[in-house]
C-alpha cells in the first residue's frame, strides 16, 4: 500500500485578501435595511450598484467604478420603484443595462447613461408585470442575451425576453413554476437559483429546504435531494467539475456546506459542518481557478477553498478576517480585475454599520509583479452573448464565449499611414547609420540654423501673446497662436529630415 500525504500542494495556498483604504472605498452610502438574504450589490467594469434606504418607494445608487471616496448624500439615484428594492443585477452582456426587482411586484430594466446617473432616474426602459406579490430574486441567463429569470412570493418563476417590443411586458416567454388549482407548493417559493455553464439546467433551493434541478425551458423537475440532515439555503453550480454546492444548516443547526452530483441528488458526495453561527452562507465560485469563497451574512470573515473533481473534492486554504460585518457582497467580473497586480477575485463588501462599501481584492503573491501570469488567467467568459433568446428557446445550448485577459501593450494607429510618412520613417532610420564626418558636419550646421530660426519665431510669438493678454483677447486666440508655433516646429524638423 503506497503512502499518500494529506498535504495538498496548491499554487493558491498563499492567497490573501487586501481591503481598500477608505479613500478608495465608497463612504457615506445609506445601505438598505432590508432583511432579505440577497446581496444588494452588483458590479461590472464600469459601474457599481448598491440598494439604498429611502423614505417612500425604493431606490438604488449607481456609481462609476472609480468614483471612490465620500459619496454626496444628494447623489442622484435610480428611484422608479414604488416599493423597496430587493435585488439588482447587471446584464452580463451590456455594462449599461441593469435589472431590479421590488416589493411593488415588478421587475424593471434600466439604461444607465455612459457618463453615469446625473439626475434621478425614474423612467425604466422596460417594466415586467407578471407577478402578484413581491419579487425576491432575479437572474440573467449566462449565455443567451436578453433572458431574465424572476421568482416571487406568489409561487411563480417566470422567464422573460426583455427585447420584446413595448415599454411594458406582461407575458413571459416561459412559465417555469406556478401554482396549480390554487395549490401553493413549497418547492415553488425559491430561496436561491443558479444556472449551469450553458444555461440548460437550473438549480434551486426552496422553502422546504431541498435542492432541485430543473429544466428551465419546460419547468420539469429532474432531481430532488432527499437528505434529511441538510437544510439547504443557497445553491451554486460548480462549472467545469460537474458538481453542485449548497450551503445551509445541519440537524444540529450548524452551518454546513454540501457537494452533490447534479445528476443524482439522492446522496451527497461531501458534507462539512463549519460553525454554529446563524447567518446565511453566501457561496462564490471562480471556474477559472476552481476556487470557492464562503462569506457569511453578518460575519467579518471569508473562507477560501480549492475544489477538484476527485476526493476529497474540497481543500481548505485560509480565510480573510475583519472586525466589520458584511450585510451583502458584490463581485466584479473577471474582465474588470487588475491582472498586473495578480488579482484573481474582487468583492465589494457592504458594511451597513459604517455606511461603507469596501472593495476587497484576492491576490496571489508573485515574485515578478506587473507581468501577466498565464497560469492565473486562462481564457474566461466574456461580455459577448453566445446566442439569441430565440435560439435558446428553440433548444440550442452553447457555452459562454471566451476572451483573453492578457493586456495588449501595442496601441494600434487608428489612422492609415500615408506613403509620405512611411518614407519619412525610412529617412529617419537611415540617419542613425550615417557615419561620414562630412555628413555629420553638414547635418549639424543645418540643424543649428533651424534651431536659431525656431527660437526667433518663439520670441515673436511670446511677444504677441503678451499683447493679446493686455488687450484681453480670448484664450481661444492664444491657443491658435500656440498651434502656429507647434506647426512651425514640426515644419523645421521635417525640413531637417529631408
Amino acid at each position: 500500500m503506497s503512502w499518500r500525504s494529506s498535504f495538498r500542494c496548491s499554487k493558491f495556498r498563499h492567497i490573501f485578501g487586501k481591503s481598500a483604504t477608505k479613500e478608495h472605498s465608497y463612504d457615506g452610502v445609506p445601505i438598505t435595511r432590508s432583511v432579505h438574504d440577497n446581496h444588494y450589490c452588483s458590479a461590472n467594469p464600469c459601474f457599481i450598484a448598491v440598494v439604498t434606504e429611502c423614505a417612500g418607494g425604493g431606490s438604488f445608487l449607481v456609481l462609476p467604478i472609480h468614483h471612490t471616496g465620500r459619496v454626496d448624500p444628494q447623489h442622484p439615484r435610480v428611484c422608479g420603484h414604488s416599493g423597496r428594492v430587493l435585488d439588482v443585477k447587471w446584464n452580463p452582456f451590456d455594462d449599461y443595462c441593469i435589472a431590479s426587482c421590488s416589493e411593488d411586484c415588478t421587475v424593471k430594466i434600466w439604461d444607465i447613461p455612459v457618463c453615469g446617473v446625473q439626475q434621478n432616474l425614474t423612467k425604466a426602459r422596460k417594466t415586467l408585470i407578471g407577478h402578484s406579490r413581491r419579487v425576491g430574486l432575479i437572474e440573467w441567463h449566462p449565455t443567451a442575451e436578453n433572458l431574465l429569470l424572476s421568482a416571487a412570493y406568489d409561487y411563480k418563476v417566470l422567464l422573460w425576453d426583455v427585447s420584446q417590443a413595448g415599454a411594458v411586458i406582461r407575458y413571459p416567454v416561459r412559465v417555469v413554476l406556478m401554482p396549480i388549482h390554487h395549490r401553493y407548493p413549497s418547492e415553488a417559493l425559491l430561496l436561491s437559483v443558479s444556472f449551469n455553464t450553458d444555461g440548460s439546467r437550473l438549480a434551486v433551493t426552496s422553502k422546504d429546504r431541498h435542492v432541485r434541478v430543473l429544466d428551465p425551458r419546460t419547468g420539469k423537475i429532474l432531481q430532488v435531494s432527499s437528505s434529511s440532515s441538510h437544510k439547504a439555503n443557497k445553491v451554486l453550480y460548480i462549472g467545469g467539475l460537474k458538481l453542485l454546492l449548497s450551503t445551509g444548516s445541519s440537524s444540529w443547526n450548524h452551518r454546513q456546506i454540501v457537494l452533490w452530483d447534479p445528476d443524482d441528488l439522492s446522496e451527497p458526495l461531501y458534507e462539512e459542518d463549519l460553525d454554529g453561527s446563524a447567518g446565511v452562507l453566501f457561496p462564490f465560485y471562480d471556474p477559472d481557478t476552481h476556487m470557492l469563497y464562503l462569506a457569511g451574512k453578518g460575519d467579518g470573515n471569508i473562507r477560501y477553498y480549492e475544489l477538484s473533481a476527485e476526493k476529497p473534492y474540497i481543500s481548505y486554504l485560509t480565510e480573510y478576517r475583519s472586525l466589520l460585518p458584511q450585510k451583502g457582497l458584490g463581485v466584479m467580473p473577471k474582465r474588470g480585475l487588475d491582472v498586473t497586480a495578480c488579482e484573481i477575485f474582487r468583492f465589494y463588501r457592504l458594511i451597513a454599520i459604517k455606511d461603507l462599501v469596501e472593495p476587497l481584492s484576492m491576490i496571489i503573491p508573485r515574485k515578478e509583479s506587473g507581468i501577466f501570469q498565464e497560469d492565473l488567467y486562462p481564457m474566461t467568459a466574456g461580455n459577448q452573448a453566445a446566442m439569441t433568446a430565440q435560439e435558446w428557446l428553440l433548444g440550442v445550448n452553447r457555452g459562454p464565449v471566451l476572451m483573453s485577459l492578457k493586456p495588449d501593450p501595442r496601441v494600434p494607429n487608428p489612422y492609415p499611414e500615408t506613403p509620405a510618412e512611411k518614407g519619412l520613417v525610412r529617412q529617419l532610420s537611415s540617419l542613425r547609420f550615417q557615419s561620414s564626418p562630412a555628413a555629420v558636419t553638414e547635418i549639424g550646421q543645418d540643424f543649428i540654423e533651424l534651431l536659431q530660426a525656431f527660437y526667433k519665431q518663439q520670441d515673436e510669438i511670446r511677444g504677441l501673446k503678451e499683447e493679446l493678454h493686455q488687450k484681453d483677447v480670448s484664450s481661444q486666440t492664444v491657443r491658435y497662436q500656440k498651434f502656429l508655433s507647434d506647426t512651425f516646429l514640426y515644419f523645421c524638423v521635417f525640413t531637417f529630415c529631408r
